[in-house]
């Protein structure tokens, strides 16, 4: 299957069969890219991807490809499996269905897919990890407030 210059999501679909290789795709929620960490730098070389969405951030294997070999990472937001089916015009091809719907490549064509969220750009910037050294800068500071207003947390 070529992706190149294409772009993946990792999804967990529900499909409908019509028979005759013909789908429709019910419900496409995204799921946790980060199982895929470890893959992800040798999976964009090999297959040119350009787009990888999935659900949650991403490490240091995808910030490398994507600034490696100008890819992007984006997150397409929990809750909106039905409306990111709605943006599924066709399902083109369905690959490896012996390995169940989880596991069966879709190959779709779609609309106006999103939202999404560019978690990681071309040039490396990885936007979750970013805010988590803003977040741990002022960590400290803004717990020290808050124990003071409800001292039995700490």
């Amino acid at each position: 299957v070529d992706v190149r210059n294409g772009a993946i999501l990792h999804a967990g679909p529900i499909v409908r069969d019509h028979g005759d290789d013909k789908f429709e795709m019910i419900s496409v929620g995204p799921t946790t890219s980060m199982r895929m960490e470890k893959f992800e730098y040798e999976f964009v070389k090999q297959t040119g991807v350009r787009l990888i969405v999935g659900k949650g951030g991403m490490g240091p294997e995808t910030t490398r490809a994507c600034k490696d070999f100008g890819a992007l990472h984006c997150v397409f937001p929990a809750g909106n499996a039905v409306l990111a089916a709605t943006e599924v015009e066709e399902i083109e091809s369905a690959n490896w269905r012996e390995l169940g719907m989880p596991e069966t490549l879709w190959t779709c064509r779609v609309k106006e897919f999103g939202p999404l969220i560019v978690s990681i750009d071309a040039e490396g910037n990885n936007y979750f990890e970013n805010k988590k050294v803003e977040y741990n800068a002022k960590k400290e500071e803004v717990l020290e407030e808050i124990y003071k207003h409800v001292s039995f947390i700490k």
